[in-house]
């Protein structure tokens, strides 16, 4: 039937020029944006991207999984093959059953997505969403019918054709989806703006490598973060588009979990609102605990905040990455967040809670509590412990941070310096001279106390000769390690936990089976494994001594929040609960007596939990308790 052919290659170019004319006008969005770098080599590298860095996170949900690849896959074949063999008018009767076999995978891929949708999790945004998956069966069984009459020898009939013309309608309502979707912010707006997300990622460095540290502020050119819309790279714009609102961040993210006003997923699609113009009360997904939809709008050069996120919601994030650990299209939700921190901190100082007061004492004496610095080590008196001198090379540099003033925090360092001891470690300190690292400034948006305490750091550590730095904080690892680079800052920065793993691997650290028979869970610090993917060191160890973890539901990479990152206790925003509180409960599901921990931050917020609970043990105590006795 001739004209049936005609009219698909009528119809897919329809498509192609709604589709081509839709995507222009989004570009003209992006643009708004602030200049980044194009990389068009990036372009070449979406085939790998999508098939290995995004399915390994979709994987993590084998229902889901074999969905995505179905629909995904069925509908990349079906489009290809329909573009080659109509669009280019071949009408080849096998590219037909190609087209028949592919649109069929796609067909059952549909299927999956309506039976997920009969009784949907709470994460997934509704509304339009809800007709997705008529309008991918629409697709595929249209092309099915269609390609089913064209490679048919029966004669046409009125019967026939008025098949053909139900099954044309049925393709156009597919293709309409997806033409129609990046010009009107329909679902399949995702699957244009994943790709070339994908292409030009703001974090192109984390399809070859780790890549969590923060992008510096040029503060002499007076970039102070992110006020409006605008003011996002255009990058980053693309990539808010390229959310799918599966809301696999919001079932993540440990404020939301206690009830604090932020939902990561309501706030990416904010940033949508704003790039577009408009109101948030098209929003069908879950709102921001406590926050009503509808209520704010926002446009590419209005401030994002209050008009369309309010100020707590900014406030209650942790920076723990598990949204981002969680997102399928790889968007980078705490950059924008720091982003738009950064502004209100450098431009308002409007901060809630005792922040301001921190910044102000890390400014003035270059400590978080407002500590004397002579003081810093006080708990090592009895312990003679060497202090750097200039000239005089050593091995490791031990950096105490912050923790070094919290009397509690002091008996896990204690514990640290006689493994260090016990294994003959050449180490120093840098005694009354080391100053804070300037985490917490970062986190908090105060780029500016960052800057000038990393470059004081930056310079004194240059004095010294030593091959590597330990740390028993996560954050003073993650700002040496990852932070500190692009200000000139380069070392090889170990966690306690890694090198204590490597001392007893290598036999140096000689260690007995843990006369504590108390069951262990480990949790795991976020900017330890998140941050910085260590996840095994810590649990090599206490395997060493005899210890079998308890895992909890959530551990490893995906492990949940303390609530003690990103300046959240200093801010220390309301909520129905305490996240510590939450991830105390999932610590007693194990049965475990005890909570082995690797962070100063995790020791003061999950022993900070009332009632009865396991004790919190840093992994540094339990390593000591094991030490070999020798004569």
């Amino acid at each position: 039937m001739l004209w049936v052919q005609i009219a698909i290659t009528c119809i897919f170019w329809l498509a192609v020029l709604t589709l081509a004319v839709g995507l222009f006008r989004r570009m003209a969005l992006w643009r708004n944006g602030r200049d980044a770098p194009v990389d068009w080599a990036g372009l070449l590298s979406i085939p790998k991207r999508y098939l290995v860095d995004v399915h390994h996170v979709v994987a993590r949900d084998p229902y889901i999984s074999i969905t995505h690849v179905a629909v995904a896959g069925g509908a990349v074949g079906a489009l290809a093959l329909i573009g080659l063999n109509y669009g280019f008018a071949l009408y080849s009767v096998w590219l037909d059953w190609l087209i028949i076999l592919a649109s069929a995978v796609m067909f059952g891929g549909a299927i999956r997505v309506w039976r997920r949708r009969i009784d949907p999790p709470t994460r997934l945004s509704r509304g339009p969403w809800t007709r997705l998956p008529y309008t991918l069966a629409a697709f595929a069984l249209g092309a099915v019918l269609l390609m089913a009459i064209t490679t048919s020898t029966i004669a046409a009939t009125l019967l026939t054709s008025t098949l053909a013309a139900a099954a044309l309608l049925l393709l156009i309502a597919g293709f309409a989806e997806l033409a129609l979707g990046i010009s009107t912010g329909g679902p399949m707006k995702h699957a244009v703006a994943g790709l070339l997300h994908l292409g030009f990622h703001p974090r192109k460095q984390r399809f070859t490598e780790r890549s969590v540290g923060l992008r510096p502020l040029d503060l002499d050119a007076g970039d102070f973060g992110v006020e409006k819309p605008s003011d996002f790279r255009w990058n980053q714009l693309l990539s808010f588009d390229a959310c799918v609102q599966c809301g696999k961040c919001e079932a993540a993210c440990p404020a939301a979990a206690a009830g604090q006003p932020l939902n990561p997923k309501k706030l990416i699609q904010d940033m949508v609102v704003g790039l577009a113009g408009g109101s948030d009360a098209a929003y069908f997904g879950s709102p921001s605990p406590g926050l009503e939809i509808g209520t704010h709008a926002g446009a590419p050069d209005q401030p994002i905040v209050p008009f369309l996120i309010e100020p707590e919601t900014l406030w209650s994030c942790t920076t723990c990455r598990a949204c981002v650990q969680e997102c399928p299209m790889l968007i980078e939700h705490v950059d924008a967040i720091v982003d738009l921190r950064r502004n209100v901190t450098l431009t308002t100082g409007d901060l809630p809670g005792t922040a301001p007061e921190t910044l102000a004492n890390l400014r003035e004496t270059s400590t978080a509590g407002g500590h004397d610095l002579a003081s810093r080590y006080n708990w090592a008196v009895d312990l003679d412990v060497p202090v750097a001198r200039p000239g005089v090379a050593f091995d490791v540099l031990l950096v105490a941070g912050e923790g070094a003033f919290d009397m509690r925090y002091q008996r896990s360092l204690r514990a640290l310096v006689k493994s260090l001891q016990a294994a003959k470690v050449d180490f120093a300190v840098l005694g009354a001279l080391e100053l804070d690292t300037g985490d917490t400034a970062r986190r908090l948006g105060d780029e500016a106390t960052f800057q000038s305490l990393a470059q004081r750091n930056i310079a004194l550590l240059a004095g010294f000769s030593f091959q590597r730095i330990v740390t028993a904080d996560p954050h003073v690892l993650n700002s040496l390690k990852n932070d500190y680079p692009a200000l000139g800052g380069h070392y090889k920065v170990l966690h306690h936990t890694t090198f204590l793993a490597q001392l007893a691997n290598a036999g140096q650290l000689k260690l007995t089976q843990m006369l504590d028979q108390r069951p262990v869970t480990y949790h795991d610090p976020c900017y330890l494994g998140r941050y910085n993917g260590e996840i095994d060191a810590p649990r090599d160890l206490l395997k060493s001594i005899g210890i079998e973890v308890r895992e909890m539901e959530r551990s490893g990479l995906r492990g949940r929040c303390c609530g003690g990152g990103g300046g959240a206790p200093l801010t220390d925003i309301p909520g129905k609960q305490r996240i510590p509180d939450i991830r105390m409960e999932d610590a007693r599901a194990t049965g475990a007596g005890i909570v082995a921990v690797a962070c100063p931050q995790c020791t003061a917020m999950l022993e900070g939990v009332v009632g009865d609970r396991p004790e919190v043990l840093d992994v540094a105590e339990l390593i000591a308790a094991a030490l070999e006795v020798t004569a």
